[in-house]
């Protein structure tokens, strides 16, 4: 007996040496990360992008450094829904990966029964049988050709793809409170500006009427004047709806009834203004939707290998151990019974299924292939655009400094030649509503510039720290 199961296990451990050796590792394919980005929007920013980290790797604390936005987001990452199904389903695959490293062991089940049995006579008397079976059954599918081990690969890539989208979901409540955050900020400042032209205006609208009153201006000015007043007001009506949404917004992020967000100024806020991006290969294992396509990948290329395995024979062992008294007939006491089956199966003929089942995990393996290559390009294509978008609100912005303080003297001396009666009261009105879309602008492309920056931050894979 004992020459039996050690002839058993020369057996199983040289089939699975031999699996080995037909088994394949998956390895990334070629990329060329290069051309994955344009190189002329990083140096217009001047952005390094020969260093080992970049900006993706800096923790999201060091590149939002207000308080209030701090709070906000430790909220959001701790209350919002999205995070939470995330790290649910992160707990579900774990449990499905730990069934995979299982199947390698033997499977094992005890089986107690027992009989009890009476033949009975003409006068329906007889003597009952007793018999009992204590059984311990194991059974073992050894691995020959890697069909198990491949299937466990592919469950370890389905929990890091996985592990991605928890990821890829906190990296968006992130930059999303950060986005609302700078929202109400540039909407704050807005409404101050709104509110220095409410006053604006009001004065040049009494001017108007004193100028009626003294010096016969006609009642065209006093009109448009009081129309440019009302105009300002009916922007500021707008800009409060736009305030109360974005406060709805940003409050069901953080998984917060909807309220008032307390917060600070757009002036206060200080953003990095230098970016490393790091190494353009980083993008592949920082960017968590990159990383996650090229794992579903992966994880289809198990799936062709289990495909490829079932074409080959499943060995099969099987031992029972059984303390029993029925042995053909019943004994007492009872006795022990051991039993060893070894069976290799090959599959000849089943209707076209392998066949099919690899046809099909091949095309599955190029899709999945397509599309990662397709999430490097959008990558690439996200951080030129963030840094495009970095670029020109930050020159605009300069461009809209210079048109202000330009604007604002033309306002002043229009108003003065007015009350000269040297210019018209549409010079005056005009001149007003230029400075008033100016200033407007020139808040809009701060904005710009520090929702750029966040849209970068979540294009390199921040977030993760």
């Amino acid at each position: 007996m004992n020459k039996i199961i050690r002839n058993i296990g020369i057996l199983a451990l040289t089939a699975s040496l031999t699996g080995c050796g037909l088994y394949k590792k998956y390895e990334r394919p070629g990329v060329e990360m290069d051309y994955a980005m344009r190189s002329d929007a990083a140096s217009a920013v001047g952005v390094n992008t020969t260093d080992s980290t970049g900006f993706g790797d800096v923790a999201w604390r060091e590149v939002f450094t207000d308080p209030q936005l701090q709070r906000l987001i430790e909220q959001g990452l701790e209350n919002n829904v999205d995070i939470f199904s995330a790290a649910a389903n992160v707990k579900k695959v774990e449990a499905a990966l730990e069934c995979s490293r299982l199947a390698f062991l033997p499977s094992v089940a005890f089986s107690p029964q027992g009989t009890l049995s009476k033949v009975l006579s003409g006068d329906l008397k007889g003597d009952w049988s007793k018999s009992y079976t204590l059984p311990v059954s194991a059974s073992w599918t050894v691995d020959l050709f890697g069909t198990i081990l491949s299937q466990k690969r592919g469950a370890e890539m389905q929990l890091e793809m996985t592990k991605d989208y928890e990821h890829l979901t906190r990296s968006k409540v992130i930059c999303g409170v950060a986005n609302c955050y700078y929202t109400l900020l540039m909407l704050d400042r807005q409404m101050e500006i709104l509110n220095d032209m409410e006053t604006l205006t009001g004065d040049t609208y009494e001017m108007m009427k004193l100028q009626k009153d003294l010096r016969g201006a006609r009642e065209t000015a006093v009109v448009s004047a009081e129309a440019s007043v009302l105009g300002v007001k009916s922007q500021k009506i707008e800009m409060q709806r736009q305030i109360l949404a974005v406060e709805n917004s940003l409050s069901l992020l953080i998984g917060q009834n909807a309220q008032k967000i307390a917060r600070g100024k757009l002036e206060d806020q200080r953003l990095p203004e230098k970016f490393s991006m790091g190494c353009a290969i980083n993008l592949l294992t920082n960017r968590p939707d990159v990383h996650a396509a090229e794992m579903n990948m992966a994880n289809c290329f198990y799936a062709v290998e289990t495909a490829r395995s079932r074409f080959y024979p499943q060995l099969t062992i099987s031992a029972t151990g059984a303390y029993t008294n029925d042995l053909g007939q019943v004994v007492n006491p009872g006795q022990w019974l051991a039993r060893f089956v070894a069976g290799l199966a090959q599959p000849i003929f089943s209707n076209g299924r392998l066949k099919a089942g690899l046809k099909v995990a091949k095309l599955e393996y190029e899709v999945a292939e397509k599309e990662w290559e397709h999430s490097v390009l959008n990558a690439g294509a996200e951080v030129s655009n963030a840094l495009v978008e970095y670029n020109s609100a930050k020159m605009k912005g300069e461009v809209d400094r210079q048109q202000v303080e330009a604007l604002t003297k033309s306002v002043d001396y229009t108003k003065e030649l007015f009350q000269m009666g040297s210019s018209s009261y549409l010079e005056v009105l005009q001149a007003q509503s230029q400075l008033l879309n100016a200033r407007i602008s020139q808040v809009t492309d701060d904005f710009n510039k520090m929702q750029a920056v966040v849209n970068l931050y979540s294009a390199l894979g921040g977030g993760r720290k």
